[in-house]
């Protein structure tokens, strides 16, 4: 288990839109360009073995920029394919604040970063008192029935709270500002308040274009 003596001051960067990572969740990518295949490499190396996911947006000038908080996974799972690929799993370690991008000769983007205001994230599995987990359940069924979606519903009734309300934050087609707030939500309440309202804005007719990730 990562703590907080293990968390480096500055983390290479993996700018991916609706590609969303939360504290002790998960997240399969599969990294094939050039300039990743050096992160990872360099990541492998490092003790700590962190990645930090987070949302770009477009800037002035057709620059890319960064939103200010993201998400640090461990690399706890890789295969290489025949042709070079790696398919990598993270497991989400802690959020974090960019403070500022650092300026090198790597081929991909690294950040100092502070870990402040994230003590939590360390900590064990969050609790959600008021979560109705019938009518969350009821609400997804109507969700993804519209959406041409389909899940595993016995696992999802049987997950723990924060394993399903994370879950589904980063698997539901939402836009990369939307999985932003989601992201940033301060306790596991607020991020199942979220949850809720993107869902329900989403089926009055929200934007219907779904993020592959």
């Amino acid at each position: 288990m990562i703590t907080e003596t293990d968390l480096p001051d500055t983390i290479p960067v993996f700018p991916l839109p609706g590609a969303l990572l939360l504290p002790r969740s998960r997240l399969p990518l599969h990294l094939f360009e050039p300039r990743y295949l050096a992160m990872l490499d360099d990541v492998l190396k490092s003790p700590a073995r962190l990645i930090g996911m987070i949302q770009p947006f477009d800037g002035p000038h057709g620059t890319s920029k960064l939103h200010s908080i993201g998400c640090a996974g461990r690399v706890t799972a890789f295969s290489e394919t025949e042709d070079g690929r790696y398919m990598i799993t993270l497991s989400g370690a802690s959020r974090f604040r960019i403070l500022k991008e650092v300026e090198g000769f790597t081929p991909y983007r690294r950040c100092d970063v502070s870990w402040e205001g994230f003590g939590r994230d360390l900590g064990p599995d969050e609790k959600d008192p008021g979560f109705d987990r019938a009518k969350l359940m009821a609400l997804l069924e109507r969700f993804f029935e519209e959406r041409g979606l389909s899940t595993d519903w016995d696992s999802m009734k049987e997950a723990d709270d924060e394993l399903l309300i994370n879950s589904l934050s980063m698997l539901c087609p939402f836009d990369p500002e939307d999985k932003q707030a989601l992201l940033e939500a301060p306790s596991l309440t607020t991020r199942r308040e979220t949850l809720f309202t993107l869902i329900e804005f989403a089926m009055r007719g929200g934007d219907n274009e779904e993020i592959m990730q």
